[in-house]
């Protein structure tokens, strides 16, 4: 976790934190409803339901908010992820593949709407372009790897063409997206493309 990201801005089991969970999460609606330029203070403390004074006593300004919003994405992916990495088994390639597309630890951020929006946002906001590089280094880590023992030339080429391709599909078949009724096919070409190249039935 980076330094950016510290535990104490994560969500925990207390009523106060329950109540940051809560209006973290109003924060994720807004960014993947209406688009970052909606993230507002005043926008956050009216889908919470509160007052602004009573947002700045959990969030005391922007930034704060961005910061807090930022560790929580990451900590509900990195939860995800190291559920994968504690199997007793060495996921295949395919399996890996499966869960960055499935995605279960993005549904409830709606990932397939927040993060075109949190692309954007990096360009602009520094701690977000942190946690972007964050995220894809651990699932670029793991991909480098099983391509790696698969005999690629190119280990590091390979796995970045694999996290591009899978992640750009977001903006041609995620949800609500022009295409999206074509997703099962897509992904179905996704594993003919692996098996051919990797030779994973």
């Amino acid at each position: 976790m980076s330094p950016n990201m510290s535990p104490d801005m994560l969500p925990a089991g207390d009523s106060v934190s329950t109540r940051k969970q809560q209006i973290l999460q109003e924060a994720v609606e807004i960014v993947a409803s209406l688009g970052y330029g909606a993230l507002s203070m005043r926008a956050v403390a009216r889908a919470s339901g509160i007052k602004l004074g009573a947002l700045q006593y959990h969030f005391r300004t922007r930034e704060d908010l961005l910061r807090a919003l930022t560790a929580y994405i990451a900590e509900t992916y990195r939860t995800s992820f190291e559920a994968l990495h504690q199997r007793p088994d060495v996921a295949s390639l395919r399996e890996v593949v499966g869960f960055v597309s499935e995605d279960a630890a993005g549904k409830g951020l709606h990932a397939d709407r927040l993060f075109p929006q949190l692309w954007a946002m990096a360009l602009v906001e520094p701690i977000m372009e942190e946690l972007m590089d964050s995220l894809y280094e651990e699932y670029l880590t793991l991909f480098e790897e099983l391509v790696s023992e698969r005999g690629a030339e190119s280990p590091r080429a390979e796995a970045l063409a694999l996290m591009g391709l899978l992640e750009g599909l977001t903006l041609f078949v995620g949800r609500g997206r022009r295409w999206s009724d074509d997703a099962p096919a897509v992904g179905e070409a996704v594993y003919a493309l692996i098996d051919a190249r990797y030779g994973e039935a």
